[in-house]
């Protein structure tokens, strides 16, 4: 497991130097006096800064309590995730694998050293706990590629302690404002670094400001801007998928299937001649992602459905055979999306995206008005699933019907992303209808995963028949499992009727 911490701060400047008085803020009995510290990091990129471009840092920093490789993965304003590595002479692998997305096939170069002395103070409460550390940092920024220019400054920090409230900062920030402290213009002293450093005329100068980017107006627009948004969720939880972080894989799979569903969807928009093997290179890694998440689905399932039976009902070692059957599953999956994710494929699919959103496959209909061709392609996909969901309402229950409401499951979900790439065109009828197939989405999801736990439990029951043990239980959960389905097929023309009536696209 990686060394992770959850780091949240503010960082001020001031025309004065040194710390205001912070003694009287609510929660603070005494602010710590603990010395000045010499700090001095080098931090990594590529050439063309690709991880400063995603608010990504990479350092190696000496002095200290800290010493170490340092990664700093943005997860909100103010708050990073710190990813440490012992200090060595060379980029950590781990490290290395979790900027993999970013970097690609490109090199890692030394880009700019900071030296600080950090002069720094505990923000105690009565009982002597830490509530966070302010410090008050001398900047020298030196850039180490190009002409190698410099830069000073001083600056304020304050860093949360661990678990600590953060509307503690908010108390803190009211205070520095009052004694004329201001909000750091730049949201770390990498990014000040790198703008203050910056080659004369490179346009790249310290509160330079950047060109507002442009709101959608077309239908192409409107498409384009929902895959960025799609391809930036990918390179973005690349890193939470490596450290195992919580429905990460889960997320990053839904933002591959968006990608694909939109190329499917609005194929009047953008040239599927173009769009079909990347959507098919998407598939391909959605089915990577998900051998770990069906698994987890099923676990889960299994898992809640036995704490659920009283406990005449659990006869023989069920608990502890779903658990290795869990464990056994999970391990082989990980590995293997790991080395998927390291893997030749991965890397060679980001480039695709990257090169068919820069240069877009642009129709005709993609300069037209999104209330026409974004509102048609949606309608389009909405007939689809109700010629669907009907033609299931109508099949008696068995295995035509499971496998026609399945279908009609993973079409629904097609229209519910293709009502969301619409919302920011067609507004209200857009989202009203992607909240209905997330609904219907949820149901079917449930009948399916019945269907799927009803399989997993038939090898389960297979497994423990032949090593002698009672397999009353399994039969039980099955039973359970073969009502819960049945009870969404009986709710399903229900939910349907009023949801068919109510679109209007």
């Amino acid at each position: 497991m990686a060394d992770t911490k959850r780091e949240i701060e503010r960082k001020y400047e001031s025309d004065d130097s040194g710390l205001p008085d912070l003694t009287g803020v609510a929660g603070i009995a005494a602010v710590i006096d603990k010395g000045v510290v010499s700090l001095d990091a080098t931090y990594y990129d590529t050439a063309d800064q690709r991880l400063a471009a995603a608010a990504i840092t990479l350092r190696r920093r000496t002095g200290g309590s800290d010493a170490g490789w340092h990664l700093k993965l943005p997860v909100a304003p103010g708050v990073r995730d710190e990813i440490r590595a012992p200090l060595t002479d060379t980029v950590p692998p781990g490290h290395l694998g979790l900027v993999r997305s970013r970097i690609r096939d490109a090199e890692l170069i030394p880009v700019v050293r900071l030296r600080s002395d950090r002069d720094v103070r505990d923000l105690v409460d009565a009982e002597g706990r830490v509530l966070a550390e302010a410090s008050v940092d001398a900047v020298h920024a030196e850039r180490l590629t190009g002409a190698g220019c410099a830069a000073q400054w001083t600056e304020i920090e304050v860093e949360l302690a661990d678990g600590g409230d953060p509307a503690f900062l908010d108390q803190v920030d009211k205070r520095l404002r009052g004694a004329g402290v201001r909000p750091s213009e730049s949201p770390s002293k990498l990014a000040r670094a790198l703008a203050e450093t910056a080659p004369r005329g490179s346009g790249k100068k310290r509160r330079a400001k950047q060109r507002p980017v442009k709101a959608p107006r077309t239908a192409g627009d409107h498409v384009l801007a929902y895959l960025r948004a799609q391809r930036e969720a990918v390179l973005a939880l690349d890193p939470a998928v490596r450290l195992d972080t919580y429905d990460s894989v889960h997320r990053m799979r839904v933002a591959t299937r968006r990608m694909r569903s939109v190329f499917r969807s609005y194929g009047k928009v953008l040239d599927r001649a173009v769009t079909d093997p990347v959507g098919e290179e998407l598939k391909w890694l959605a089915g990577e992602l998900g051998v770990d998440r069906d698994h987890e689905v099923l676990t889960d399932r299994l898992t809640a459905a036995l704490d659920e039976l009283p406990d005449a009902l659990v006869s023989g070692p069920v608990r502890a055979r779903v658990r290795r059957w869990a464990k056994a599953r999970r391990g082989g999956s990980r590995r293997r999306l790991i080395a998927v994710l390291d893997g030749p494929r991965y890397l060679a699919l980001l480039g695709s995206l990257d090169a068919l959103l820069d240069h877009p496959p642009l129709l005709p209909a993609a300069s037209g008005k999104p209330s026409k061709v974004i509102a048609k392609a949606v309608r389009k996909d909405f007939g689809r699933v109700a010629a669907l969901v009907e033609q299931a309402i109508e099949l008696p229950p068995g295995q035509d019907r499971d496998l026609a409401l399945h279908e009609a499951r993973k079409k629904a979900k097609r229209a519910r992303y293709a009502a969301e790439a619409a919302v920011a065109a067609l507004g209200d009828p857009a989202s009203d209808l992607a909240r209905s197939m997330k609904t219907l989405q949820g149901l079917l999801g449930d009948h399916q995963d019945s269907v799927m736990a009803r399989q997993a439990l038939r090898e389960l029951a297979a497994v423990a028949h032949a090593a002698g043990e009672n397999t009353f239980t399994y039969g039980v959960l099955y039973g359970r499992e073969e009502h819960r389905a049945a009870t969404a097929e009986t709710q399903l023309p229900g939910l349907w009727t009023p949801m068919r009536q109510a679109t209007d696209i």
